[in-house]
């Protein structure tokens, strides 16, 4: 994609990954437009970036993804560009959810990094296609490709949102609209903020990162160990997963 001349809506776009992307974008001249459930995280990235437009929304809730696309559609008709990044994580040990009781705190994770991204990019990929170039981009996670067993249901729906963003690659291959896929490894955010004893990468540089990534055009977009992550083989794969978790489980204990 086109680094300039975009109008982009970015999801989760108060903090962390999804505001530093919307400041990169700014900077690079596009028009950026992020939402959230939060009004006062929104209003301070407003302070930081008054150029910046602002909607508030709670993706969990079906009706307000379709509100979303109404406002964004009919009052920026030029949008070309959805980044998919709002996200939660989870840790937890599964013999002590309680799942009987607290479903709801566990299905939100779910509706967020999985329902919410598809829901958009569906509704949003048929006006794409009327663009002369268009993109959607899927922030999946390291963690698609190789699970951390004390996240199980983050890693699950970054892995499904994986194979969601291939597919849909594929069915808009004819088409204007470039699907890209970003996966982070871990990035000192407020979302791994309670994170402790594990090699988190700055922002700042995870972002450059990306973006260099991006200007390249390329289409799968990983950075630090994510990048190797991505292409592990199957056995790999598993012994990197006991590793983590055998490092990591006291948390969950």
């Amino acid at each position: 994609m086109e680094l300039s001349g975009n109008t982009i809506l970015i999801t989760g776009g108060g903090s962390g990954i999804g505001l530093a992307f919307a400041e990169r974008f700014i900077k690079g001249g596009n028009q950026v437009i992020i939402c959230g459930r939060r009004k006062d995280v929104l209003q301070k990235a407003k302070e930081k970036f008054p150029g910046i437009i602002t909607y508030t929304c709670d993706l969990t809730i079906e009706s307000e993804r379709y509100a979303l696309f109404d406002w964004a559609t009919v009052n920026y008709p030029e949008l070309n560009v959805l980044v998919n990044n709002a996200g939660v994580l989870q840790s937890f040990n599964v013999l002590r959810a309680d799942a009987q009781n607290n479903w709801g705190y566990f299905s939100k994770e779910i509706t967020v990094n999985l329902e919410a991204p598809i829901h958009l990019s569906m509704l949003f990929a048929p006006f794409f296609t009327e663009k002369e170039e268009a993109a959607i981009i899927n922030v999946t996670s390291g963690l698609a490709f190789t699970p951390l067993a004390i996240t199980p249901i983050y890693s699950a729906t970054k892995a499904a949102l994986h194979s969601f963003t291939v597919s849909l690659r594929c069915q808009l291959s004819a088409t204007s609209v470039e699907v890209i896929e970003v996966a982070p490894p871990a990035v000192k955010t407020e979302l791994n903020e309670t994170w402790i004893n594990i090699h988190m990468e700055p922002l700042d540089a995870f972002t450059n990162g990306i973006f260099k990534g991006l200007d390249e055009r390329k289409i799968e977009i990983g950075y630090g160990n994510s990048i190797d992550r991505m292409r592990m083989s199957r056995d790999e794969i598993d012994a990197f997963t006991e590793k983590s978790y055998n490092a990591m489980k006291a948390t969950i204990e």
